[in-house]
């Protein structure tokens, strides 16, 4: 039996395309359909941006029929999250703020998209400002997990891997400020990318919510699908003068040397689902039996300073947008009402205080990875929880605050290196548990090449969630 077009991998669709066997109508049309059907329990989708999709589509069919298409990613219909700026469509970000509001221009990375052919298919639920770790908002709701709809896909890219995971789409544009790639991605049995900062530029987009932290990158089912996504998009604009340095992604992953491997299994003090620790041992089994040196052992720097203070950097951008906003205390959620005014209070001394703290960060992390080549840990210290809840209470009997499940990740963004988000197996639940590696300043090829090692290696990243269909 041939595989159904949900399932296809974006080369697949793009070479079907290519050879005349399918069209990107009958694709864009095709998913458009199952996008109806699990929709109603999934609320992966806040828009669904049918008949722009389809104009998009009758588009990239002309440019296969004169032979031109202009990237692999020609007619490959993809998602994007609701705090990213897709001209003519709602820019909603999860509050009651900008339930009306619609998007006037393309952040950069969708009008690269779109010059590459991609299918926007419409717009990813989020929490409001994509600033939990739960996947729902006052405008739109929860999203469930494909994996079990009573679960939560984690946040804030909780509408992007739910769309992928289920074969909505092929590939999703999330962003990733803190994990809201890699956890989500973890939660889905998916492949989620934070890139290294600027590596997919960004220009004309809203206003950040974690300084330079926060960047966007590619969720899909395969490393394949999300290399193709970065070799369209990454690369050097002068639109982003960081970005300048960088050279154009291939879009064919080489066999790596042998690297040096940091396996950090558990923060001090933080606890973590045993489940997760034994999957993500044996992932790292795998790698070592791929021929890498493979350690366990602690971070060799500290996260404390950055965590400690990691809510100032939030606060304060979200007192900008309160001052952007005349009727932000009016709409907003109580907790972001407050999170502004604690922004508000602190002084222009506070901040660049903690500005320089992330930099000397910065610098001590680039140092440490002279000794590593990757440091490898779990995406998440805990696995999905109740939809409607913003954190789990406990993990492994322990109590825990609200980033308890969030303690392997923001460490990444902090220091602006690359990491990807990987399938370790199942939990006796049936639900996924995912694991990521972390590379150095600008190794986006490196570890992309790790990633698609492992991948081949193992069965289970190229298994389905049953939804009943």
């Amino acid at each position: 039996m041939s595989t159904p077009i949900h399932q296809m991998s974006v080369r697949e669709l793009g070479q079907r395309m290519r050879d005349g066997a399918l069209s990107a109508v009958t694709v864009t049309e095709y998913l458009l359909d199952r996008i109806d059907r699990l929709q109603p329990t999934l609320n992966a989708f806040t828009h669904i941006a049918r008949a722009s999709a389809l104009e998009a589509a009758r588009q990239s069919d002309a440019l296969f029929k004169a032979g031109t298409p202009r990237s692999l990613l020609e007619g490959i219909p993809v998602a994007i999250k609701d705090n990213i700026y897709v001209e003519g469509m709602p820019f909603v970000f999860g509050s009651p703020l900008f339930k009306d509001r619609i998007a006037e221009n393309d952040e950069l990375p969708i009008a690269l998209l779109k010059a590459g052919g991609a299918v926007i298919m419409g717009k990813t639920n989020l929490p409001e400002f994509a600033s939990r770790g739960s996947t729902y908002n006052p405008v739109y709701g929860a999203t469930a997990n494909p994996w079990n709809p009573a679960l939560t896909t984690g946040g804030s890219s909780g509408g992007s891997v739910a769309a992928v995971a289920s074969g909505m789409v092929p590939l999703s544009l999330g962003t990733d400020g803190g994990g809201s790639i890699r956890r989500p991605a973890g939660y889905t049995n998916l492949v989620g990318l934070k890139p290294t900062l600027s590596r997919i530029p960004r220009a004309d987009g809203f206003t950040s919510v974690l300084y330079d932290c926060e960047v966007v990158g590619p969720i899909g089912r395969t490393v394949d699908d999300v290399r193709i996504m970065m070799s369209v998009i990454a690369g050097a604009h002068r639109r982003d003068q960081r970005s300048r340095g960088f050279q154009k992604m291939s879009a064919t992953s080489l066999a790596p040397s042998p690297l040096r491997i940091l396996f950090v299994e558990r923060l001090k003090g933080a606890p973590v689902d045993p489940q997760i620790v034994d999957l993500c041992q044996q992932a790292a089994d795998q790698l070592a039996k791929l021929g890498h040196e493979v350690v366990i052992g602690d971070l060799p720097f500290d996260i404390t300073p950055v965590t400690d203070n990691w809510a100032k950097i939030g606060n304060v951008c979200m007192s900008l947008i309160a001052k952007q906003a005349p009727k932000f205390d009016e709409w907003v959620t109580a907790d972001y009402v407050a999170r502004a005014a604690d922004g508000f209070r602190l002084t222009g001394a506070d901040y660049q205080e903690v500005i320089e703290l992330l930099y000397t960060f910065r610098s001590t992390v680039g140092e440490r990875f002279e000794d590593y080549d990757i440091i490898m840990t779990p995406t998440s210290a805990a696995n999905p929880w109740a939809k409607d809840k913003g954190f789990p209470e406990t993990i492994d009997n322990q109590p825990v605050g609200p980033r308890g499940h969030a303690v392997f990740t923001n460490w990444v963004n902090a220091c602006s290196h690359p990491a990807v988000a990987l399938p370790a197996g199942f939990t006796k639940e049936g639900m996924p548990v995912g694991f990521q590696l972390v590379a150095d300043f600008g190794a986006d090829d490196v570890l992309l090449d790790l990633a698609h090692q492992y991948e081949a290696a193992v069965p289970y990243t190229r298994q389905w969630p049953e939804l009943g269909e």
